[in-house]
């Protein structure tokens, strides 16, 4: 009797949906919803557990091993030592800003200006943006440094973007000895007014 007893007043907190079977909770209705009290899909409970057992073992690792793959910090140097040997090694010689005068040379420099300079030089360097590379006026000095410098750390307040993170040293000094050897003196169709000092 007891066992029943106990069982008449554990079905007294429920009331069962005639519809869907769903046990109901008593007393807990609001705005017109009723709360149910249906047992979770076993899947659920699995994937909760799981979780449980991730984290205490998660919390093992870095809290008692102190697991250096777990922290941020070992992290982040792995990264880095990783990119850094995966850069190519420079080369420790000094790089010589002179005028270069060899075919090879010439035709890399003439197709950086063609896909870089000309847009703001034009191609046949008479000037549009920037200023006209073909006449004696130079605004930042005519010498291979100056012109090397220029490209390098450009001229922002010209509009000119510093070059040295798009362009090799190689390209930038092949471009330099291409307006100085094959540019220079040379007449374009519509030539920009000269600008800067005549050297």
């Amino acid at each position: 009797m007891a066992t029943d007893h106990t069982k008449n007043n554990h079905n007294e907190d429920y009331e069962i949906d005639t519809l869907t079977n769903d046990r109901l909770i008593k007393d807990h209705e609001y705005d017109g919803i009723r709360e149910l009290d249906n047992d979770l899909p076993p899947w659920w409970k699995w994937l909760f557990y799981l979780c449980i057992a991730f984290a205490i073992v998660y919390m093992i690792r870095l809290w008692v091993f102190h697991s250096d793959d777990l922290i941020q910090n070992r992290e982040y140097e792995l990264a880095m030592a990783s990119a850094a040997a995966a850069q190519p090694e420079k080369n420790n010689a000094a790089f010589e800003v002179r005028i270069l005068t060899d075919p090879a040379s010439l035709a890399a420099g003439k197709e950086t200006w063609t896909k870089i300079c000309s847009v703001c030089h034009l191609m046949d360097g008479g000037g549009l943006v920037g200023p006209n590379m073909t006449d004696n006026y130079w605004i930042h000095g005519n010498t291979v440094q100056d012109l090397y410098n220029t490209v390098t750390n450009g001229v922002i307040e010209k509009g000119m973007i510093p070059y040295k993170d798009q362009l090799s040293e190689q390209a930038r000094l092949d471009v330099i000895s291409y307006i100085l050897v094959d540019l220079q003196g040379t007449t374009p169709a519509i030539p920009k007014a000269p600008q800067g000092t005549e050297y």
